[in-house]
């Protein structure tokens, strides 16, 4: 078996020309050496994986060239040395350094020390280095390289010349990729070399790595979908499916979505930021002088140009709001999952014209995709009959006669519309009551068919009714909390539940407030199958306690020993 090289190795640069995406370092550099003005001391820093060592290294090379007799396939001459300073940290390894600094190089010019992940050396090494690089010998010259400049002390920092060195842009990695494919006979998309790009997230050894992982799962054969299914990857054909559902208002659809989504192993948290990522680009395409900014394959540029004309630019705008809000919220959500749930809601219901008035957070309602049926007629379709016939009205070469069999004017059109809405009457009126009793008889008797019947326990029930009653108490309504509080709440079948109280007037009061209790009830247990029940029992009322000496002899009753407790302190009530 013929020994496995990896990309990140066989294909390290070995000159300037091969360094990818730094090419204003790699002249400046070339330059220097050319025109004999080149630092004794030079830092590298900057993100991993872009070309710093092998800069190091081709510079080390490339300063001995002539005086070099090995074969340029060494990756060091013998007059360059390389310290690892993150295991070489200490003030004795430096000094040791130092030591050897002073001895010329036997052959050649130059003696070069790269110095790799310098900001690991401790305080104390970099105090015993610092005389040597303010004044080192002419022989020798210094090449430091970090990923984290800001550890490393201002003193030497400015004995070095600093290099910053950049992030590698997609384009750039996906060009050195199709290069890379062509040397291997390896046929790739377009996509899927600009997904492997965009991971590696601008740094060029992440990406060769993760080229040679898809390589070994797919073979010489480099398709999108595999690529995307071994990243673990959302594909954007996700996010624009999504967007058309949400620009439809579909709600329904657009969670059904975000499940499959979640099925798949993706965390809400890399969705939302995706999502947020896609209108970004969507937002970009619109307009041709920033279409450039669009770092995209070509297939996928052409679908962003395309959905970009659908989507309105107050659109986009409020979708990344919300999803940037979403984004800040998420980590410190208890409920992730309906965080997100409830972003795509408001996302969807951007555009939606059903309402008047909208406020910031608004959300189509359930009923508008339940209650609609094909077999009601539409008021918007009344309307566009009506501007038919004005149209036609307005063309003709003669004045039209409106007869009898002419099409029925819009007001008296929409009133089989209307015909459901009830007209407001006098609440002092005796068909008002009437009203209110069909009102509540009506709530009462609500479909919910449709909806959760969770089952439940007593215990369960008890917990929610005392919710409810801390609820009361600080909504002010204290009459109504110590109604509830007088009698605990009995489960029967079918979710039927029974509540005693004292006398008639507690009773119209329960019944006035019933409406909301059982809103909370039906919500916190799942269950829209809940009825509630009243019953009269004069018996109860011995179990209400109002002035302060009927309390305490309630709690006398229920603990004698608070009349001990009572002498022995002589306290009062």
């Amino acid at each position: 078996m013929e020994h496995f090289i990896v990309s990140a190795r066989k294909y390290r640069p070995q000159t300037f020309e091969d360094v990818v995406g730094q090419q204003a370092i790699t002249n400046t550099l070339e330059n220097a050496i050319k025109n004999n003005h080149l630092a004794q001391a030079l830092l590298f820093t900057g993100p991993r994986g872009v070309g710093k060592t092998s800069c190091a290294r081709i510079l080390a090379k490339r300063i001995n060239e002539e005086a070099s007799t090995n074969s340029t396939d060494e990756d060091f001459a013998f007059n360059i040395f390389e310290l690892d300073a993150a295991s070489n940290n200490s003030v004795d390894d430096i000094r040791n350094l130092t030591d050897q600094v002073r001895i010329p190089p036997q052959t050649g010019k130059y003696k070069v020390y790269i110095i790799d992940e310098v900001h690991m050396l401790s305080q104390a090494a970099f105090n015993a280095f610092l005389k040597t690089l303010e004044e080192p010998p002419a022989h020798a010259i210094f090449i430091l390289a970090t990923t984290e400049k800001h550890k490393i002390i201002p003193t030497i920092l400015s004995r070095c010349q600093i290099f910053d060195f950049k992030r590698i842009g997609v384009l750039d990695a996906k060009e050195y990729l199709k290069s890379i494919c062509a040397k291997e006979n390896i046929t790739a998309d377009d996509d899927a070399l600009h997904i492997i790009a965009q991971k590696a997230d601008g740094a060029m050894r992440d990406a060769l790595s993760i080229f040679d992982r898809v390589v070994s799962f797919s073979g010489n054969n480099l398709t999108r979908e595999a690529v995307t299914q071994n990243l673990n990857v959302l594909d954007y054909d996700v996010y624009f499916h999504m967007t058309d559902l949400l620009l439809e208002n579909k709600i329904p659809e657009v969670l059904m979505a975000y499940n499959e989504v979640l099925s798949k192993g993706f965390e809400g948290h890399h969705f939302i930021n995706g999502l947020a990522s896609h209108f970004r680009d969507l937002l970009v395409a619109k307009d041709a002088a920033t279409i450039a900014l669009l770092e995209v394959g070509d297939n996928a540029k052409k679908k962003y140009l395309e959905q970009a004309t659908k989507a309105g630019m107050q659109f986009l705008l409020t979708a990344i709001d919300k999803a940037n809000d979403c984004d800040l919220k998420y980590r410190g959500s208890k409920n992730q999952r309906l965080l997100v749930e409830l972003t795509l809601m408001q996302i969807a219901s951007i555009t939606f014209d059903g309402a008047k008035k909208k406020s910031s957070n608004y959300i189509i309602p359930a009923t508008f995709f339940t209650a609609l049926t094909p077999s009601k007629p539409k008021i918007p379709a009344v309307k566009k009959q009506v501007h038919e016939v004005i149209k036609e009205a307005a063309t003709a070469t003669k004045p039209v006669a409106v007869e009898k069999t002419a099409p029925v004017p819009p007001q008296e059109t929409a009133k089989p519309q209307l015909k459901d809405i009830k007209r407001r009457t006098s609440a002092l009126s005796l068909k008002s009551i009437h009203q209110k009793k069909e009102y509540k008889s009506v709530e009462e008797e609500e479909n919910y068919d449709n909806h959760p019947r969770t089952p439940f326990s007593q215990e369960q029930l008890k917990d929610v009714w005392k919710k409810y009653y801390f609820k009361l108490q600080d909504m002010g309504e204290r009459s109504m909390a110590a109604i509830i509080a007088s009698d605990d709440p009995k489960l029967y079948e079918n979710f039927k539940i029974a509540i005693s109280v004292p006398n008639e007037l507690m009773k119209s009061q329960v019944e006035k407030g019933k409406p909301k209790l059982l809103k909370f009830l039906r919500e916190k247990l799942n269950n829209y199958g809940i009825q509630i029940v009243i019953h009269l029992n004069e018996t109860v009322e011995k179990k209400f306690a109002y002035t302060p000496h009927e309390k305490y002899e309630k709690l006398k009753e229920k603990n004698p020993l608070i009349e001990k407790l009572k002498t022995t302190f002589g306290l009062d009530l």
